[in-house]
């Protein structure tokens, strides 16, 4: 078993005003979440732009994001390709680079049916030894790998853990009650993350940690020792935020945030495109309030 637990932030991707990769900021963002106490990184997930990225600058990316981290956190990468081929040779040139973990998505664009998606897993899975997690999002990619499925993954050594993103509390414990231990489960969804830690996710993979990695540690740790009221204390400040994680913009919100907070850009990728208007200040608000009454932390955790 592989020992991923905590708080992981699916980092961004950070890029120049002419959309061109920008790997000097994208190292600085994740070194700042590094020495702010998250532990672990997500890269290329989502939130990083993965599919927006020609395939060497994936592999640029991630060689990046290992330097900066330089084995003071895991690094896991997202897979996101448009065929299994490519996302076998993707996991493979990942093992070569050195990281730590694969977050496999089901392949792009075309909606897999069970016997596809089964076939797409295993194949990745099979293609490097790293070990690998089940990123499970029905919501956002149409394709939701049940309880049955996973009898069938469960054969495989380095298929570890699941982010589990239905939405759907209720399936973190269906997870538990059939495989006990054999999962490593992070939950995946930021507005329901207090509720999937205290019903056993031992990893939280989020988007507005991005903005406020402090307070995302500390809602993380007092959820896990007990401390439930001074973590529902935490959870309630930070709800406005969290909502920004589960919109068809999250990318743009989430960038914009970490803009605000001086952690980062808010520029995006085409057909991406940073926010205007109302939907801009409306996030902006979010951020400057939370920001103006950041909770106090517990210093003895």
């Amino acid at each position: 078993m592989i020992d991923w637990q905590g708080v992981y932030p699916a980092t961004t991707t950070q890029f120049n005003d002419d959309e061109s990769l920008n790997i000097e900021e994208t190292q600085r963002v994740i070194d700042m979440l590094i020495k702010d106490g998250v532990d672990g990184i997500i890269a290329l997930g989502t939130v990083g732009e993965n599919c927006s990225l020609r395939a060497e600058e994936k592999r640029d990316v991630i060689a990046a994001v290992k330097e900066v981290a330089n084995g003071r956190v895991p690094v896991i990468s997202g897979v996101s390709q448009f065929t299994t081929a490519e996302a076998c040779e993707y996991a493979r040139d990942a093992e070569k680079i050195g990281i730590d973990g694969l977050m496999v998505l089901p392949a792009m664009v075309y909606k897999s049916d069970r016997r596809e998606t089964l076939a797409h897993y295993k194949a990745v899975a099979q293609a490097s030894d790293l070990p690998v997690m089940v990123y499970n999002n029905p919501v956002t990619y149409g394709i939701d790998i049940t309880i049955d499925m996973f009898e069938e993954l469960q054969g495989l050594a380095n298929i570890v853990a699941v982010k589990e993103s239905t939405a759907d509390t209720r399936r973190v414990t269906e997870m538990f009650n059939a495989f006990g231990d054999r999962f490593t489960v992070f939950t995946g969804v930021d507005d329901i993350a207090l509720e999937s830690i205290l019903m056993g996710c031992t990893g939280w993979i989020s988007g507005l940690t991005n903005a406020f990695p402090q307070e995302s540690v500390a809602l993380f740790k007092l959820a896990r020792a007990g401390r439930i009221q001074e973590a529902v204390e935490i959870y309630r400040w930070f709800m406005p935020l969290l909502r920004l994680d589960t919109i068809p913009t999250l990318v743009q919100c989430i960038k914009l945030a970490e803009q605000v907070m001086g952690r980062g850009s808010e520029m995006v990728r085409a057909p991406r495109l940073p926010l205007v208007g109302e939907e801009r200040k409306r996030v902006i608000g979010i951020v400057e309030h939370a920001a103006a009454n950041r909770p106090t932390l517990p210093t003895d955790i």
